[in-house]
């Protein structure tokens, strides 16, 4: 019989780690909070110092100019040498380090070494000297989900070159904007990818992107096997480079402070931003939160389903688990090709034991009903993770149940691009684990709720989520070239000594919390503060319905008024059943939170990476453009929604 990695719920409704994971977990310390909120700068550094490998120790901390600060003053490291040779060095060769699972069913998975995967690091690393990439450069990266994308982030790494991923779905013309704004001199990309069984060409996106820009070479990786044109003297076939390249490339000696990488928002409300993270630490909060929050052993296959275009890509399927000699899955596929128990399959072939995904993937699974996880055993699995939105307690509750089997934790992240890594959440040697509420600050991350007035809040009164200095280790430096936006959008709002996360959150008790989502999702209904995520929170609680989205409109009279898009689990959409729902918000809210308009629609709009494109839904209301579609899955729900909601833009 499996572990039983929790107990049963408490009377008030929490659940606890079991005796069992209270033993195994790295961390479970019930004190270690107070510890760290004691001497935060103190707590961070000790942390830095035993989980991070440095060429030269550090003299000092933190240091703060506010609103900049720096961590690990003089200290001198490289992320690849600390998610590759050490490893070696120390005798685990031999272990896997990725699991890499390509979508096409009859291609066999392949295990790559952290031997294999450093000697291959090394080779791209010369390769991108001897292409003139030296210390300092960006190199543009735009790469599907293949190893070779981790190959390329930690060869950058290496030689110290600041890589800038761009997430794979992306159009030719948003690469274009990332190049031309961090001046990338090479660009690495694939011929193609495969996705729901179909070779799709990347190069063709790659070739509009890097018209008219810096980029002087493009690396090739050959994978789908697709007819590309490749330009003489620029364009390079990955191969062919590897074939001829050195495996021997000693580690640059970086700055703690210099930068690692450039992630530029997805831009889907104006021009992205480039946000900075340096290296010492952004990889030891990384490495930190795989120790404890994810409670990695030598023994896990760990599975995050993000992107590596994303942060959680880049913290949770790179330099996180490489950093603390974990083995990681990449899988390359949709989560419903061939069937839709393809994720189920792998992770009872592959033994996952813990697994991190979004609310949006969860819901969508609940939706197609228990029989695809039924028909696998998933009891390796320890730890269930969540990430990219606040999840309802139905989803939370058919995660936990249908795939934990009642036996595994849930830990609820809160964290953003900005911060570089999980900052709210329970530890699974700690807990409690509550449905719909993120959790506590992690130790050594200084969080509040505050009203407009910068008032802390308490009760369960609702506010915005701030954090103070001593800023934890991991968070953004600035914007890349534009530190006038940095200040603008992070240190103006209450001032530059605290950073304005832009979420509006509450304290569920005294300890805990639970974030509502974004404050720009908050609607003004007849002179009332909403969350549009509580809206659809308690909609979502009804028994008939699957999934929503609520997002404002436009009002003569209130301002603006609450509009519902609802996917309802198998029954049929009647103008009873709206009433019925509006009748349940009301119960379950309040009058001024009921929906104006309740749309029943097949499916919502979204992202690959599972985020509910809200802001195409609004435009679809109010008759706006709808901008850039690029990332979305489901591109077909438009056309449905267009009908129902008799857009005319």
């Amino acid at each position: 019989m499996a572990t039983k990695w929790v107990t049963e719920k408490d009377e008030k409704g929490y659940y606890w780690p079991s005796d069992e994971m209270k033993k195994y977990a790295n961390m479970a310390d019930v004190d270690i909070f107070k510890k760290a909120s004691q001497n935060p700068e103190e707590f961070w550094a000790e942390k830095a110092k035993e989980n991070i490998h440095w060429f030269e120790p550090f003299s000092k901390a933190y240091e703060w100019n506010p609103p900049h600060f720096k961590w690990f003053i003089g200290g001198k490291t490289n992320a690849s040498y600390n998610c590759l040779d050490r490893h070696v060095i120390s005798g685990k060769g031999d272990k896997t380090a990725i699991i890499w699972v390509p979508e096409p069913t009859e291609e066999k998975a392949v295990k790559i070494s952290y031997a294999e995967l450093l000697e291959k690091v090394k080779k791209f690393s010369n390769i991108l000297k001897k292409l003139g990439v030296k210390k300092g450069d960006r190199v543009g990266i735009y790469l599907p989900m293949i190893p070779e994308v981790q190959i390329a982030m930690l060869a950058c790494a290496r030689i110290g070159a600041i890589h800038s991923v761009c997430f794979s779905a992306f159009s030719g013309d948003s690469l274009k904007t990332r190049l031309i704004d961090s001046n990338a001199k090479v660009l690495i990309t694939s011929d193609g990818y495969y996705r729901r069984g179909k070779p799709l060409n990347l190069k063709n996106n790659a070739d509009i992107a890097v018209e008219g820009t810096s980029v002087e070479h493009v690396i090739v990786v050959k994978r789908a096997g697709v007819e590309v044109e490749m330009k003489e003297g620029r364009d390079h076939w990955f191969h062919e480079l590897m074939e001829e390249a050195s495996n021997e490339c000693e580690a640059e000696k970086m700055d703690s402070e210099d930068y690692l990488f450039i992630l530029y928002t997805s831009g889907t409300t104006g021009k992205p931003k480039g946000i900075v993270h340096e290296t010492g630490g952004y990889l030891t909060q990384a490495d930190l939160t795989c120790r404890w929050l994810f409670d990695l052993h030598e023994e896990d296959v760990f599975w995050c389903t993000a992107d590596v275009g994303w942060i959680t890509g880049h913290t949770y399927n790179c330099y996180g688990p490489l950093s603390v000699g974990a083995t990681l899955l990449l899988f390359e596929g949709a989560p419903d090709y061939p069937d839709k128990d393809r994720w189920w399959k792998e992770i009872e072939e592959h033994k996952v034991t813990i697994f991190y995904t979004a609310p949006t993937a969860i819901r969508m699974f609940a939706q197609w009903g228990d029989s695809y996880v039924k028909k696998h055993d998933l009891s390796s699995l320890r730890l269930l993770g969540t990430v990219g939105e606040p999840i309802d307690e139905d989803a939370w509750m058919w995660f936990f149940e249908t795939v934990g089997g009642s036996r595994c934790p849930i830990i609820d992240t809160w964290w953003q691009t900005e911060t570089g890594a999980v900052m709210i959440s329970e530890l699974p040697g700690i807990g409690p684990f509550i449905p719909t509420v993120a959790g506590k600050p992690l130790p050594g991350v200084k969080a509040e709720i505050v009203d407009e007035g910068k008032n802390p809040v308490s009760g369960g009164e609702g506010g915005y989520l701030i954090l103070k200095s001593p800023f934890s280790p991991g968070m953004l430096r600035t914007v890349y070239n534009d530190d006038e936006k940095y200040v603008k959008t992070y240190f103006t709002e209450y001032g530059p000594e605290i950073y304005f996360t832009g979420d509006g959150a509450r304290w569920f008790d005294e300890e805990n919390i639970r974030v509502t989502g974004r404050i720009d999702d908050v609607m003004k209904v007849a002179g009332h503060r909403l969350s549009t995520g509580e809206v659809e929170n308690a909609i979502a609680s009804h028994e008939k319905v699957s999934e929503c989205a609520v997002v404002p409109k436009p009002h003569q009279i209130k301002g603006e008024v609450p509009v519902a898009f609802v996917v309802l689990k198998g029954v049929e959409p009647s103008d009873e059943l709206k009433q019925e729902l509006v009748a349940h918000v009301r119960k379950e809210i309040g009058p001024t939170a009921k929906p104006e308009e309740i749309y029943f629609v097949n499916d919502l709009p979204k992202t690959r990476s599972g985020k509910i494109m809200r802001r195409m839904l609004k435009s679809l209301l109010t008759n706006q453009p709808l901008g850039d579609a690029t990332t979305l899955q489901n591109a077909e729900t438009i056309k449905h929604l267009k009908e129902v909601t008799g857009y005319e833009g």
